[in-house]
């Protein structure tokens, strides 16, 4: 029997995890065949529709870490905002844990279940101090005081950011103030996190921050949907969906996504700095894995070559 390659036991092991997972896997969020469109006007006052998304079908898996990418304007807010009933379908289905979105009995324990942090941060801060922002979720809820403030320390403490309660939102740095924002959602005890283009005003270190506190809350058993246009941020991600126009282009694991450079040039994306690094090495002739995303592994496996 011919011995298999580390690659082909690798690929032979993904394959096993995935009909596993799949076995007891229970859905989060469905979208069946949506559409929805926007309106535009020209210059003489005439509106024609524009399409926001498109005949998108996907199943968002609970527990899962999915990611959105695609350039600016491609659909992915849009179809963030469809995921919780901020915007409701033109056609398809749209449900949530069984809700769909378009009933109006459910849409308060939809917004509930599926938490939503934006892009800017300052335009999310809603008080002075800090855990009084936290705060502002639990209080629109009625819950009593003793909830209210236990899960505002809990949620600060989920984001690290204790220290800084009595603190001015002001004062905060733009990775701290998203962090605050995270913290205001999760105050709502959601099972779903959505990060709609959280980093994108963020510096590396605030980038980094956040992306650690979405992959912390994963692991604790979160589902977490990131959306954003910087391909490095999704190497770790259970699954990616690239979107373009409207319409999801292709989907799959970060390696089966990033190894398609014909659909990424179409759609105006780039593979991670790393995983472009690791295919220019390998095309060279270095005994490296062309679907790399790991600095510090790549930088070994360079060592280890030049030896």
């Amino acid at each position: 029997m011919a011995k298999l390659t580390l690659r082909q036991t690798n690929h032979l092991r993904l394959q096993i995890f995935k009909r596993s997972k799949s076995v007891d896997e229970k859905i989060a969020i469905s979208l069946d065949n949506v559409s929805y469109y926007y309106k535009t006007y020209d210059e003489q006052g005439i509106a024609s529709p524009a399409v926001g998304v498109e005949g998108v079908s996907l199943q968002l898996a609970e527990g899962s870490f999915v990611a959105l990418v695609g350039h600016n304007g491609c659909g992915k807010s849009t179809l963030a905002k469809l995921l919780n009933g901020l915007l409701l379908p033109k056609t398809g289905k749209v449900t949530v844990f069984g809700m769909d979105t378009t009933d109006k009995n459910a849409i308060f324990d939809i917004r509930k279940s599926v938490g939503m942090v934006f892009q800017n941060p300052d335009n999310q801060m809603v008080a002075s101090i800090v855990e009084e922002d936290v705060a502002f979720g639990p209080e629109n809820l009625g819950l009593p005081s003793e909830e209210i403030r236990a899960r505002v320390d809990e949620a600060l403490a989920l984001v690290d950011m204790s220290e800084f309660a009595k603190r001015s939102p002001s004062a905060l740095s733009g990775g701290q103030k998203q962090r605050i924002a995270v913290a205001g959602a999760l105050a709502i005890k959601p099972r779903v996190l959505v990060l709609d283009e959280s980093t994108a005003m963020l510096d590396p270190q605030g980038r980094k921050e956040v992306l650690a506190v979405a992959h912390k809350l994963n692991k604790g058993g979160m589902t977490v949907v990131l959306i954003t246009h910087f391909p490095d941020e999704v190497v770790d991600c259970d699954k990616v969906f690239v979107m373009d126009h409207g319409h999801i282009v292709t989907s799959g694991t970060p390696d089966e996504v990033f190894a398609d450079d014909k659909v990424l040039a179409d759609v105006g994306l780039r593979a991670p700095r790393t995983v472009e690094l690791a295919k220019k090495l390998k095309a060279a002739g270095f005994d490296v894995d062309e679907h790399c995303h790991d600095d510090v592994a790549l930088g070994g496996a360079v060592c280890k070559n030049l030896r």
